[in-house]
């Protein structure tokens, strides 16, 4: 037996990833290398290995096949099983997983040229029966019970869909009939989650995976200790900057917040940022992460295949609300550095410039391509493995992180966890998505929505961002942003008037929230354990720090021109207001505004005073018409009556505290 073992690379599986050791060690390693090059020759169209990647249903199946057994491995049954071997039960459901998802592999022709899906024989609605069953436990295992539970009830709707109340009532289908539609349909576990990942998301996870253990992370952090280190508060300036680029990579909270928090919440505390400050700050810069282009995680590349764009323009129109968030997030920081006399780190503590960039420049330029890929080429399906092999090559090159037989064989198998991860969420989530297809409660659930919304927009926003949030706390990101595209998007968009891109990001970003929001707020909890701090008050600041975050959405889906949706004259306009807004409101939360200074000299106005500018931003990002009862000018003159008088009564009363401050100092020095 091999020595050698693998430890958990997915910090967010509460239960813990079993080790495996000598021959399952292997088994997610090949899994992962024949699935990396079926989808070479699915995708670059090389037809070598045509058996499997001819028929595209075919190679659906295949995912799903080198990809789902492998749960049951990585994934114990409950927190009491083993997790240093592979027991018996678990070895017996891999070789069962593989057979069945393998049955469809061989029958995916006659599945299509017969029409299975409707009329199916009998074996083969047996082996329907069994793949729903494992894909459930699958999703208990990978995902968690709460989304399972979602999930399991869900796929059984169809069976009694005609015996619920009113809105949610559907049209029937009888237990085998509900098998067959979500084993063998193109609307359930082979829909378009499933299909985004197999023509997207693997590349993209492939090189994030390739970045991570090449020093990409290392290299973006030591790049903004480098740059910002040095300015006051600057290590939360370096968390911000570092978990924006990270994010990128992982997409992932969880691992981002314990990958750069172990750095960046220390160096915070030495220049004396409380724990749970330092903290706060880690779990609202690795959520921004999430949602930065040019890499947002697997959400994005599903919202590209649910809206039919390239996956360029879901990445162009997320640029400037994430930029937003993160100047609203580093205008924060830097006002409670300022207020509270907070330096940086010693320059000869910091990393060199010259030579990190001489290590690392590389990522830099890897990073560029897939940019220029993406954008101007649009190449959204290959440019990633292209990325990724200049990145390899170079690597390889280059003496500073060349690669061994180990990383490589490292690298296979992270990338095999994450893709065994993704897998079972995607192929749950497609079976909730198919029970409301086939009962035909997805075409009806929007006007049912927009009824109890009395037609009215903001109540029916309001009502998706409260809806958004509360999935976000049961399910993982990606599975309620399904399930809410499905459900809600529609009503948004048919019975509200609204841009479709922007209601899609609009769902995205509030099913982001719960990882900052108590009382749940993962991200923050996450947090909190590296920084040693009390969760719930981390949490706390955390959603202080984050608050932009909270009205960012309803901004660009008010307004689409701040998704570079509409004329350039608009697009400039908007994005200029909200720039100010977010200035004012970031500034005023911690009580310190660039070019005013602290606003909490005077111990009366403070409060009148920042809550004005925090009404008054508001006010000014806020587009005017619409669902919005105002017009821009109405808006902007009410703005202005806030704005102004506070900050003349803030100039004021710092005028007289410097005034005052000499005297304080001479009566002391007397």
């Amino acid at each position: 037996m091999s020595s050698e073992t693998e430890q958990s690379s997915s910090p967010e599986n509460i239960s813990g990833i079993r080790q495996l050791t000598g021959f399952w060690l292997w088994v997610p390693r090949l899994a992962t290398v024949v699935l990396t090059l079926l989808t070479l020759d699915y995708l670059f169209n090389l037809q070598l290995i045509n058996v499997v990647t001819q028929v595209e249903s075919q190679f659906f199946y295949c995912v799903v096949t080198l990809m789902l057994p492998l749960v049951y491995l990585l994934w114990p049954m409950n927190r009491f099983a083993p997790k240093d071997r592979v027991p018996w039960y678990d070895a017996a459901l891999f070789v069962a997983t593989a057979g069945i998802c393998g049955f469809f592999v061989i029958n995916a022709e006659p599945i299509l040229d017969r029409g299975w899906e409707y009329a199916a024989p009998d074996y083969a609605m047996v082996m329907s029966f069994l793949l729903w069953g494992v894909i459930i436990e699958a999703v208990r295992r990978a995902g968690g019970l709460p989304i399972a539970t979602i999930v399991g009830i869900a796929s059984l709707y169809p069976i009694f869909a005609d015996l619920v109340p009113g809105p949610i009532q559907g049209f029937p289908s009888s237990p085998e009939q509900t098998a067959i539609y979500h084993a063998m349909s193109r609307e359930s576990v082979m829909g378009i989650p499933l299909q985004a990942f197999a023509n997207l998301v693997i590349g993209f996870l492939l090189f994030g995976v390739a970045l991570q253990q090449t020093g990409g992370g290392k290299f973006f952090i030591n790049l903004a200790f480098a740059l910002l280190g040095h300015v006051r508060g600057g290590p939360a300036k370096v968390a911000v900057f570092s978990s924006g680029l990270m994010g990128s990579m992982s997409g992932s909270v969880i691992t981002n917040v314990l990958t750069t928090g172990v750095l960046s919440i220390p160096a915070m505390r030495r220049v004396g940022f409380g724990r749970s400050y330092a903290a706060g700050v880690e779990a609202c810069a690795s959520t921004g992460g999430v949602l930065m282009p040019p890499v947002m995680g697997a959400t994005a590349f599903i919202m590209a295949a649910f809206l039919n764009v390239p996956y360029g323009t879901i990445a162009l129109a997320a640029a400037v609300p994430s930029v937003l968030y993160f100047l609203g997030l580093f205008i924060q920081i830097d006002a409670y550095a300022a207020r509270h006399d907070l330096k940086g780190l010693p320059a000869e503590e910091l990393p060199s410039i010259r030579q990190t960039l001489k290590e690392g420049w590389y990522f830099i330029f890897v990073f560029a391509l897939l940019i220029w890929l993406l954008f101007f080429l649009r190449q959204e399906a290959t440019a990633p493995f292209y990325a990724t092999a200049l990145l390899l090559v170079i690597n390889q090159i280059l003496p500073y992180q060349r690669w061994g037989w180990q990383q490589v064989k490292d690298f296979f198998s992270s990338s095999g966890k994450l893709f065994a991860e993704l897998i079972a969420i995607l192929a749950g989530v497609g079976l909730l998505v198919g029970a409301l297809s086939v009962t035909g409660l997805s075409g009806t659930i929007a006007n049912d929505l927009i009824f109890l919304a009395g037609g009215n927009t903001l109540v029916l926003l309001l009502m998706g961002a409260l809806t958004s949030f509360i999935l976000g706390i049961g399910m993982t990101v990606t599975a309620a942003y399904i399930f809410l595209a499905v459900a809600l998007a529609p009503a948004l968009i048919n019975g509200g008037g609204m841009d479709p891109l922007a209601v899609h990001l609009f769902i995205l970003y509030w099913g982001m929230l719960s990882f900052i929001t108590p009382p749940v707020a993962l991200g923050a909890f996450a947090a909190a354990t590296v920084a040693g701090s009390r969760p719930m008050e981390t949490g706390v600041q955390a959603m202080r720090l984050g608050s932009v975050i909270y009205f960012i959405p309803f901004l660009f889906v008010l307004n689409p021109a701040l998704i570079f949706q509409g004329s350039w004259s608009d697009i400039l306009v908007v994005i200029t207001q909200a720039i100010a807004g977010v200035l004012l409101i970031a500034g005023s939360m911690q009580g310190y505004l660039l070019g005013v200074g602290n606003l909490t000299h005077s111990r009366h106005l403070q409060w009148p005073i920042r809550l004005a500018l925090v009404a008054g931003g508001l006010l000014l990002a806020i587009p005017g018409g619409g669902p919005v009862p105002l017009s821009n000018l109405e808006l902007s003159m009410i703005s202005a009556a806030l704005i102004v008088p506070a900050i003349v009564a803030a100039s004021i009363a710092s005028r007289r505290n410097r005034a005052i401050a000499p005297d304080r100092r001479y009566q002391r020095t007397v």
